[in-house]
């Protein structure tokens, strides 16, 4: 299931992942990745003990949240079950995938491990395709560096359009820097430019027939191109949870695929 109608609308989705008034921080981050990544090891050094777990609402997954203070400034960090896809087979996915696009956090951090940097790259494109306020944190680099890997991250974050920074989080390297990454992505001072993966023709026609459609019903709430994609994926989940939060902004009174699938 998607999110439920209890749980969705602009009130609920504050409540459910933090934004309320009695949970106060000026800028929500989520920390996404593979699991074995270093993710925790990441959310740990940087939060220290100012942090506290429990179960996401309705769910068995743990959720995990902390802060760090960074210029005067609360900076909340959510730290999402690992996971190697955001195509919701598992309970996992679907909690990951649904917060990046429901709770829309001022920026994702995406950890990948550098000594299998390929495989967990797949990740940080799907997120790409949900928002552009992304940092690849390239983490276990000291591992790395064991193994005789060499990456040139200035020309992966140049393929890529985003910041890209290194790091050896269980050591310290990088947090300083990966600090001040976020905080440039969330006050505007560094902008990006997402690697767009492009899909074979028909793919392509039917994205732009749907995305102006798209845009007419959740305007610039949600990333119109990747939810062309789920709809063409007939993806359930993320159908129903896109009904069911037009339905608590008294948008639709029909379903997305009638109106926008026409």
């Amino acid at each position: 299931m998607g999110l439920t109608d209890q749980s969705t609308g602009s009130g609920a989705i504050k409540e459910r992942f933090g934004r309320g008034h009695n949970n106060r921080a000026d800028y929500v981050i989520a920390l996404a990745g593979n699991p074995n990544t270093g993710k925790s090891t990441v959310f740990n050094a940087l939060t220290g003990l100012n942090q506290h777990t429990g179960n996401w609402p309705g769910k068995t997954v743990l959720l995990a949240e902390g802060r760090y203070i960074h210029q005067s400034l609360i900076y909340k960090l959510i730290d999402l079950p690992g996971t190697y896809s955001l195509t919701a087979n598992s309970v996992e996915e679907q909690v990951a995938r649904d917060y990046l696009c429901f709770g829309r956090p001022d920026a994702t951090v995406v950890v990948l491990d550098a000594t299998c940097l390929e495989r967990n790259l797949n990740l940080a494109l799907q997120v790409m395709e949900i928002t552009t306020r992304l940092i690849v944190c390239v983490n276990l680099v000291d591992e790395a560096r064991r193994k005789k890997i060499q990456i040139d991250y200035r020309a992966l974050a140049a393929k890529l359009g985003v910041p890209v920074v290194p790091t050896a989080a269980r050591n310290g390297l990088g947090l300083d820097q990966l600090i001040k990454t976020v905080s440039g992505i969330v006050t505007g001072r560094i902008e990006t430019k997402p690697y767009v993966i492009r899909y074979k023709k028909e793919i392509e026609n039917a994205i732009c027939r749907l995305e102006p459609k798209i845009k007419q019903l959740v305007g610039e709430t949600f990333n119109a191109r990747w939810l062309a994609l789920r709809l063409l994926d007939r993806d359930q989940t993320v159908i129903d949870a896109v009904e069911n939060w037009l339905a608590q902004e008294g948008v639709l009174a029909t379903g997305i695929k009638e109106v926008v699938l026409a």
